[in-house]
Order: structure tokens, then C-alpha cells, then sequence
């Protein structure tokens, strides 16, 4: 079939392709020749095709045998199943209710058929608008939510500006990761980018469309262009693709709202290009073939070759996508190798006509530039009606060798998959070998015959403790109750004649076991006492020197001979794995390489998921991780573990590969007069350079705002506290007295200055009462120190170093979590983070100008001289900044030790709802910390364990109250979810730590497993809803409740109370300190 016979009957194809697939939905018969033949007897009546599969299911038994489609149907659609394999769980409509599921079934079809008949808009593209319509829908349903729910952007444009030579994010607008992933891995395909960004609608219809396609696609690709245009010169981090979505929406009309598989989104937008770029192609090529671009680079030819029914037929079919099954086998090549060959093809190659067997190969004549393989991990659960995911390992190369699925290649390719069928036969024989060597025995028990000839070996030459038993046979009676008159026997064997080692070594205990056995007496106490000379070990009891010499020679030799068939087997096995690796491995098979661009990626279940896509960067060399908004460095360890399947819920779902013979898919663009490369705007024809010159206009305006708001913010604050600082100075002349702090108030020279806050408390029995007591405490030993009455000033140093040496003391202390010295004062944190002395000086020279020190004249005296110090100060000498920076840190450090505590005290009551907050704040605030030094904070393993344990308390709790089925109970559990789990994630995902991923695999994994179960229809429709914000991977930080307000604690009482939780946590984990 040519390209432009393909687009004049593209329509009738699809509608004729539409009606087959129906069929075999509803019915669930795979046969196409079958599905045809009902179409043409019912003349295209649905309802009636319906009843014409039923009856002939009904009266005819299925066949063993699967009947194999003849592709030479002019109704076949490019995007045919290849190699799909028949559904064994065929629905039965031949039930007792039979005519009203035939009727409902008719009556669906007939709605869905006049459908396309009045709009001309075929189911495919219905489901299409559905995935739209529910992003859209979501996006929309995103602004009126509450405000734990909602996805927004940073406030500061500085935190959404892109860095230099990054690339650019999408934005994900309400469940369209989908988007983002096949849009992301098409743009960096530059030769695609480049011919989308150059695009240019055909004349003839920019002022008037002609249809609805052009209605449709012309918009579309301007979006398009705009967005690609945005990807490669935008100063933003990341860009909203709304437009382009809203667009495809606007395509369609459809009531319905629900999620549906990307891989028809992917058929779908290639097809809208293509019809675009064909009207193009159309006009440029008045009078010629048009060429279609999109085409040229999607889609390619393969020859069927095979026999029905006994009749041979050949001929040439076009793909786009190549679906692969991916149940049943574990690596790329071996799904490639189910779907060229289906059926008996012993039969392509037989001169035997009248062979009723069926089957056919395919062989490529045409690979495309870009060839994709749609794995498919979607099956269908008929017994529990609804879909399921295919979570299995599946291998695939970085580089894919075409060659032997190519028609040139046929006949070698038959050899030696002929050949590689006999030494698989070989395998299985010699590995059932094997396995009786490596698993030997008659019981349940099976073990290495090696071992086992071993063991015995071991046994005979062990040498018991003693040489015989004792000679009171009450103690020394074994547990199986046989008597010391067994002894006479023994010895007459041992004293026998010698004999050959299989019969005698048989007859010693054969003949043991005699007539003179009797019943023993039952004695408890003495039953009960362990032998004191029974061997510490297994070992014969009588064995001659001849015995052993002849068994260690038999059993030495038998293990040796063992080994070596063990290993000449391990070695036969390995020799056939290798043959069969390197099969293809000679040069003439690896002349078509395909070097792998793009793994796109699902995470979830069937119903509800997260998209993203792994894409190779070939000028960095690397792999890149585009996860909507986030794109980051990754691996080829990363693709894997993420990709292969078989852990967590992760695998992939879309495989792209480049002709690695055509460098121009991935060449960047050159400038033809400088020979230098084009990069950024460069890269834009001229209409798309001003689009996004004015959008990067609007963001320097915006963070030109912003910078202007914030130092508006910022006077403001200045302002604020020059007022303070004027109102308590004003104050201070006026009355002799202040209110008690721990901290004293500074001079009048200080300026603008304020005591910390976490030193201003409302009750001198408090934090003031206690510094100040350590404060006369300094001064009294000072001056007991001195054996001469010294100056106040002189007292005043030797107070200062008194109290600095008793808080070295505390700094350098090796304590439990529980006594923290840094909470009970602030030099004590200064210290262990290394503060500057000028710090640390003035701090004590603060505390020793307090007002509040008792009214003793040697106290007032040092008062003074303290404060006299201070205003001797001059301000280039303390940097007024960084003072307050240090102690602004240690102000946030209590803060967070308070959010700490409230959390843990909470936890421990299990109010897990009310210690979520206060654990979040305190991990977050607690990082930001750390961030500045090791001792800025608390131990964050520690605080990030409880975090992780009450929010999988809080998933527990919110699982069971879904379980309950009763409303109330499922609408507060999906509430705690929505309100307080959900928005927590991203917290968990954005530092990547292992045990964080796992905790959050574990909360999807338990809200994922109900998808398999029965329940209501109003909880799956809840479930449905919710599962998608669940299972969203993105690392975009959703915003919640704000922090929760803090009481004010003295100093002592935090410490006591902070002590009391450390010391009373019932289980401090392994990661913690």
C-alpha cells in the first residue's frame, strides 16, 4: 500500500479497523478472519455481528488450534496488532442470560455506530478526548480545591528560573505526565524538533480551513511550535503546556472523564502531525508524490509471509509503533521473536498444499529512522473485569542489532533460528542432567550429591568422645529406648569376619536390631539426665581401620567422579548459552544498529499511574530523567532499575531507538555562513524568536517585581525595627526598671538592634531568674577566687572567664540526646558550631550588662562596667549582621527543637494526625540547618524516622477507614489522604533516600492492591479519583497547612520536657543516634 493510498482511504480504514476492534472487545474472539466474515454477513450492523459470534461460539466447541489472520485486507489500519497472541480467558455469552447480554451488547454498539455516523468522530478518537478532558478537567479542578491541595508554583520567579544550558521541564497541568514524557522524548529528537519548529501551515488555508482536520490540526501545531519554542529558549525552569492540551481537548466532544492508555495518545498525535505535514507536503509538491516527513521518520514496511489454511500468501504491510507482548519472556529480542513468527511455521517451508495448518512470519523491508516498540503490560482480567498491569522483568539492550528480523537476511535467519531450536533441545536435556546431580534424593529434602557423598565422608571419619558407652545401662539407654543388650551383638559383628563393603557395611547394623531386644524399664530421673559420655558430635560408634580405608576410598572417588560430571555439564550448558549469545555476533548480523533514545516509563497500577521518560543525551553522553517539571542526570543503573520491571511498580511501556547510521536525527543545527553551531534563539525562525523573547520579557518583569517587592519588604522591616529600638530606648529613660530577660538590654548606642526573642520571657521567675542566678553565680566564685580586692573591671573579666569555662565545659561534654546542653544556653551552641569570638564576647558581655542582677553594689558595679564596654564597641569591630545572624540561628534552632518535641510527645499519644505538622516543620526546618553546619541542628535520620512512621500510620489508619466501606468512615480516611498524606510525598521523594522511596512504595502499594478486589461502585469511582495524586512521582512540592503556632517555654522547662520525650521514646532506630 502506497502513502497516498493510505491517506485517501484513512478514513474508511479506521472506521472498518474500529468496528474489529469492538468486536473483539465485546466478544472477545481474536480470530480476524473470523470477526471479518461476521461484519460481512451482518453488512456492517454491529448488533447483528454480535449475535452472529455469539450463536456461532454457542453451537460450535473452540478450537485448539488459533486461526492466524491473511493481511492482505485493504481494511487493515497501519497500526495493526503484530504478533499479539490469543486471549485464552474468552468471555462466555452463552449463559442462561445469554439474550439480555446480546440485547445491552446491541444496544451499546448501535449507540457508539450512530455516534460516528452523525459526528464522524470514531470511538479511538472519543477515547482520546477523554484522557483531555479528564487532564483538563483536573487542571480546572485544581484551582477551586482546598488549600492542602493545591499544585503551585514558587512565589520567587528566582526559584522557577532556568539554569544556564538546562534543559526545559513541562509543567504537569492536572494528570498529564503522560504528555510531558512522549512530548519530551519527540523534542529531543532534534531532527523532529527542527522540522516542527519550521513548519509553516499551507497557504491556501490560513484564511479559511477547508475541514475539521484543519479546524483541528493547523492550531494544534502552532501550539506546538510555541511550545518547542518555549523548550529551547525560555529563561523559565520549566513551561505550562495548557495551550497545547486544551487544543487537543477542543478536538473532540465527549462526555465522559477518564484516564486511558498513553500508547493512543501516542497513535493519535502521530497521526495529527502526519495529516498536517501532508497538507504541506501536498501543496509544495504540485503535480508529484508527496513526501510526508512524518512518515519518512515514523513509519515503516514488513513482508507477511505465511500459509492459511494450506494457501501460501506474501505481502507488504506498513507500521507505525510495533507492539510487543511482554508476558512469557525476559528479554527484547525474545518478544521480537514471538511476534515475527506466529503459528505452525514449519508449514511456510513445507511443498505440502493441502496442509490445513496456519501460520506466517514477518520480515522488515524498511526500518523507519526512529523505530518505537509499544511493550504491552496491560492485560485484561475477565474474571475480575477490569485491566491489570504486567509487572515482569524485561530485559533490552542500549544498542539493538535489526539485522536478523530484516527479509534480506531470511533464509540465514531460518538457519540459524533452526539452529537455535536444536541447541535449546540440547539445553533442556542436559540441564535436567544437571538438576539431578544438584538436587538429589527421593524426599521433599533434595540436596547436591556432591555434599551428600561428602557428608558421609565427614561422618565415617569422625572419631566419637569416648570409645564405648557406659556401662550402666539406665543412664546410658539412647532416647529410642534400646537397651545395653544390644552390646553383645554389636561386638559379635565387629569381631565377625570381613567382608565387601556393600554387604558388610550392611549387615553390621542389619544384624544389631535382634531377638534380644527387650522393653526398657521407664526410670525418669535417670531417662531424664543427658549421658555424660555421649559424643558431642555424630560419629560411628565401631567402624574397623579396613572398613574406613575401603568407604573413604569409595566415597572419595564417587565425589570426584560427581564433581566432574557436575562440571563437565556447568561447562556444556555455559558452551551452548554462548553459542546461542553469539549467534548474531558476526559482522554480517550487525550491520543495522539501533541505538536506544528514549525509555518512557509507568509507575502504578492498570487504573492510575505516573509517566516519565529516560532520554540519551549524546553530547553529554549521559542519560537525562524528565519527570515533569524536574529533569535531572541520571544512569544507565537508574534506567534500569526503573525500566527492567520487577521492582516496585516501575517499568517500561515505550521503547525508542534511533538508526544509529543517521547521525542527522540527533545533529544539532549550523549556522551555513559561520560554520558555528546554533543554540537557543538561534535555533528559532523568526515569528517563534519574538514569541519567546516576549515571554522571556514577562518573566524578567516579574522578577524584577519581585526583587522590588522584597526590598520594599525589606526597608519595611529596617523601619520596624528602628522603631523598637527608638520605643525601648525612649522607655528605658524613664523608668529604672524593665521587665526581667535572660538576655540584657542592649545600650542606647546598639541602635537598631533588639535583645533575641528566645531570650525575652514575661516572668522574672523564669529564663531571667536562671541566667541571672548563673550570672551572680560567676561573679560570687570570681571574686572568691581574687586573694586581693580587684577594680570592677577586673572582676568583670574574671566573672566572664569563670562563666565561659564552666560552658566550654558543658560543649565539650559527651552527652546523651537527652541533655542537650546547647538548649540551656546559646554560648554552649555558639561553641560546638565554631562561632567567631567577637561573637561569643559580646554575647557574655550582654548577659553581664543585664539591668535585671540583684541591686548588691559589686553586681551593679560590673553592670556598668559591662555596659560601658558595650558602648566602647565600635561597629566595624562586631559585625552588627552576623551577631544577628547567629543568633537568629539559634532563635530557629529552638524553634525547632519545640516543633520536635510537640511531635514526638504527640506521637507517642498516637494523635498521629496532630504530630504530622509539627514533625514536618521540624525536619525541614531541622535540614535547613544542618545545611549550614553538622551542629546547627538535631540528628535529621532521627526526626526523619518519625516523620516516615506517622505518616505510614496515618496511611494505615486511612486504609482501614476505606476497607470499612461505611461513607463517613471512607470520606475521613480519603480526606487525611488528600489533606495530609498526598501532600507529603513529594517531601519524601525530593531527597531520593532509600528508605523514604520504600516507605512511599509501601503506602501506593497498599492503596494499589484494592484495585484487584470487589468493592462498591461509589468506592472505586473514589478510588479511581484518588489513585492518580497517589501515585504522582513529581517532586514538585504541593503547599499545606501552615506551620502550627508555638507556645513559649522557659528555658528550663524545654529542657526538661525535651529531655523527658528523648529519654522515654520506646525504640530510638538504627539510623538515629
Amino acid at each position: 500500500m502506497t502513502v497516498e493510498q493510505n491517506v485517501l482511504q484513512q478514513h474508511s480504514q479506521k472506521h472498518q479497523q474500529t468496528l474489529l476492534n469492538q468486536l473483539r472487545e465485546v466478544t472477545g474472539t481474536t480470530d480476524v478472519q473470523l470477526l471479518q466474515q461476521a461484519l460481512q454477513v451482518s453488512n456492517g450492523d454491529l448488533a447483528e455481528a454480535v449475535a452472529f459470534l455469539t450463536e456461532k461460539n454457542a453451537k460450535v466447541p473452540q478450537q485448539d488450534e488459533a486461526a492466524y489472520y491473511q493481511t492482505t485486507q485493504v481494511g487493515n489500519d497501519r497500526y495493526i496488532s503484530v504478533g499479539s497472541q490469543a486471549d485464552t480467558n474468552v468471555i462466555d455469552l452463552t449463559g442462561d442470560d445469554k439474550d439480555d447480554l446480546q440485547r445491552a451488547i446491541a444496544l451499546s454498539l448501535e449507540e457508539s455506530s450512530r455516534a460516528f455516523r452523525e459526528t464522524g468522530i470514531t470511538d479511538e478518537e472519543q477515547a482520546i478526548s477523554r484522557v483531555l478532558e479528564a487532564s483538563i478537567a483536573e487542571n480546572k479542578a485544581s484551582l477551586k480545591r482546598t488549600h492542602t491541595e493545591v499544585w503551585s508554583d514558587s512565589p520567587n520567579p528566582h526559584d522557577r528560573k532556568r539554569m544556564e544550558n538546562c534543559p526545559v521541564g513541562l509543567k504537569n497541568v492536572g494528570n498529564t505526565c503522560w504528555f510531558s514524557a512522549v512530548i519530551q522524548s519527540l523534542f529531543n529528537l532534534l531532527e523532529f524538533q527542527r522540522l516542527v519548529l519550521h513548519y509553516s501551515p499551507p497557504a491556501r488555508v490560513q484564511d479559511l480551513p477547508r475541514n475539521q482536520k484543519e479546524h483541528r490540526n493547523l492550531p494544534f501545531m502552532q501550539e506546538l511550535r510555541n511550545l518547542f519554542s518555549l523548550m529551547v529558549g525560555s529563561k523559565r525552569k520549566y513551561v505550562d503546556p495548557s495551550r497545547a492540551v486544551e487544543i487537543l481537548k477542543d478536538a473532540f466532544k465527549s462526555s465522559e472523564s477518564q484516564q486511558q492508555d498513553v500508547s493512543e495518545f501516542t497513535h493519535k498525535l502521530l497521526d495529527w502531525l502526519e495529516d498536517a505535514f501532508q497538507m504541506k507536503a501536498e501543496e509544495d509538491r504540485e503535480g508529484e508524490k508527496p513526501k510526508n516527513p512524518m512518515v519518512e521518520l515514523f513509519y515503516g514496511r514488513f513482508q507477511a509471509v505465511g500459509v492459511l489454511e494450506g494457501k501460501k500468501f506474501e505481502n507488504t504491510e506498513m507500521f507505525g509503533q510495533y507492539p510487543l507482548q511482554v508476558n512469557g519472556f525476559k528479554d527484547l529480542h525474545e518478544c521480537l521473536e514471538a511476534a515475527m513468527i506466529e503459528g505452525e511455521i514449519e508449514s511456510l517451508h513445507s511443498s505440502a498444499e493441502n496442509s490445513a495448518k496456519s501460520g506466517q512470519e514477518h520480515w522488515f523491508t524498511e526500518l523507519p529512522p526512529v523505530l518505537t516498540f509499544e511493550l504491552s503490560r496491560f492485560e485484561f482480567n475477565q474474571a475480575l473485569g477490569r485491566p491489570e498491569k504486567i509487572h515482569n522483568k524485561l530485559e533490552f539492550p542500549s544498542m539493538l542489532y535489526m539485522d536478523r528480523y530484516m527479509d534480506r537476511n531470511r533464509e540465514i535467519t531460518r538457519i540459524k533460528r533452526e539452529e537455535i531450536r536444536r541447541l535449546k533441545e540440547q539445553l533442556t536435556l542436559l540441564q535436567q542432567r544437571l538438576e539431578r546431580y544438584l538436587s538429589y534424593g527421593s524426599g521433599p529434602k533434595r540436596f547436591p550429591l556432591a555434599d551428600v557423598l561428602q557428608y558421609a565422608m565427614e561422618f565415617a571419619s569422625s572419631k566419637p568422645v569416648c570409645t564405648s558407652p557406659l556401662e550402666d545401662i539406665d543412664t546410658s539407654a539412647p532416647p529410642g529406648g534400646t537397651t545395653g543388650q544390644l552390646l553383645p551383638a554389636l561386638s559379635t559383628a565387629e569381631q565377625g569376619p570381613s567382608c565387601t563393603l556393600p554387604e558388610g557395611l550392611a549387615a553390621a547394623p542389619t544384624q544389631a536390631p535382634s531377638t534380644q531386644q527387650r522393653v526398657p524399664i521407664h526410670k525418669p530421673f535417670t531417662h531424664s539426665r543427658l549421658p555424660p559420655d555421649l559424643p558431642m558430635h555424630p560419629a560411628p560408634r565401631h567402624i574397623t581401620e579396613e572398613e574406613l580405608r575401603v568407604l573413604e576410598g569409595c566415597l572419595h572417588r564417587w565425589r570426584s567422579e560427581v564433581e566432574n560430571d557436575t562440571h563437565d555439564l556447568q561447562g556444556s550448558i555455559s558452551r551452548i548459552h554462548r553459542t546461542i549469545e553469539l549467534m548474531y555476533s558476526d559482522k554480517s548480523m550487525m550491520q543495522v544498529p539501533f541505538r536506544l533514545h528514549a525509555v518512557l516509563v509507568h509507575e502504578g497500577q492498570a487504573n492510575a499511574g505516573h509517566y516519565w521518560a529516560y532520554i540519551y543525551d549524546p553530547h553529554q553522553q549521559r542519560w537525562m530523567k524528565y519527570n515533569d517539571i524536574s529533569v535531572t542526570k541520571s544512569s544507565w543503573e537508574e534506567l534500569v532499575r526503573d525500566s527492567f520491571g520487577g521492582y516496585r511498580n516501575a517499568s517500561a511501556y515505550c521503547l525508542m531507538y534511533i538508526n544509529d547510521k543517521k547521525p542527522f536525527l540527533i545533529e544539532e543545527e549550523f549556522d551555513k555562513e559561520t560554520g558555528q553551531m546554533l543554540s537557543g534563539l538561534d535555533k528559532l525562525p523568526s515569528d517563534l524568536k519574538a514569541y519567546v523573547k516576549e515571554d522571556n520579557g514577562l518573566f524578567d518583569k516579574e522578577m524584577e517585581e519581585w526583587d522590588k517587592l522584597q526590598a520594599r519588604k525589606a526597608q519595611q522591616e529596617k523601619l520596624a525595627l528602628a522603631a523598637a529600638a527608638a520605643a525601648t530606648a525612649a522607655a528605658e529613660t524613664t523608668t529604672s526598671h524593665q521587665p526581667m530577660s535572660t538576655e540584657p538590654s542592649p545600650p542606647d548606642s546598639w541602635g537598631p538592634q533588639q535583645d533575641p526573642e528566645y531570650m525575652e520571657q514575661p516572668s522574672p521567675t523564669d529564663d531571667s531568674k536562671h541566667l541571672q542566678e548563673d550570672t551572680e553565680r560567676a561573679i560570687s566564685k570570681a571574686a572568691a577566687e581574687q586573694q586581693e580586692e580587684r577594680s570592677p573591671e577586673g572582676l568583670l573579666t574574671a566573672a566572664i572567664k569563670v562563666e565561659y569555662t564552666r560552658l566550654l565545659r558543658f560543649a565539650q561534654e559527651d552527652t546523651a540526646p537527652e541533655n542537650d546542653y546547647r538548649l540551656q544556653h546559646v554560648i554552649v551552641y555558639f561553641i560546638h558550631n565554631q562561632a567567631p569570638k567577637k561573637i561569643l564576647e559580646r554575647t557574655l558581655l550582654m548577659q553581664f550588662a543585664d539591668r535585671n542582677l540583684s541591686f548588691d553594689e559589686r553586681c551593679k558595679s560590673i553592670m556598668k562596667v559591662a555596659r560601658a564596654k558595650l558602648d566602647l564597641v565600635k561597629p566595624e569591630e562586631v559585625n552588627m549582621e552576623e551577631y544577628e545572624m547567629w543568633h537568629q540561628d539559634y532563635r530557629n534552632f529552638r524553634e525547632t527543637t519545640i516543633f520536635l518535641m510537640i511531635g514526638l510527645e504527640l506521637f507517642q499519644k498516637k494523635c498521629f494526625v496532630e504530630a504530622l505538622m509539627y514533625l514536618i516543620y521540624s525536619y525541614q526546618y531541622n535540614r535547613e540547618l544542618l545545611v549550614k553546619g553538622l551542629y546547627r541542628g538535631h540528628n535529621d535520620e532521627l526526626i526523619g524516622h518519625y516523620r516516615r512512621e506517622c505518616l505510614l500510620k496515618l496511611n494505615e489508619n486511612a486504609a482501614r477507614m476505606f476497607e470499612s466501606g461505611e461513607e463517613p468512615e471512607v470520606c475521613n480516611g480519603l480526606s487525611i489522604m488528600n489533606e495530609l498524606v498526598v501532600p507529603c510525598i513529594p517531601l519524601l521523594l525530593v531527597h531520593d533516600t532509600e528508605k523514604d522511596l520504600l516507605a512511599v512504595e509501601d503506602m501506593r502499594n497498599r492503596w494499589c492492591s484494592y484495585l484487584g478486589q470487589e468493592m462498591e461502585p461509589n468506592l472505586q469511582e473514589k478510588l479511581t479519583d484518588f489513585l492518580p495524586k497517589l501515585l504522582d512521582c513529581s517532586t514538585e512540592i504541593k503547599s499545606f497547612h501552615d506551620p502550627p503556632k508555638l507556645p513559649t517555654y522557659s528555658t528550663l522547662e524545654l529542657v526538661e520536657r525535651y529531655g523527658r520525650v528523648m529519654a522515654s521514646l520506646c525504640r530510638v532506630p538504627a539510623d538515629g543516634r
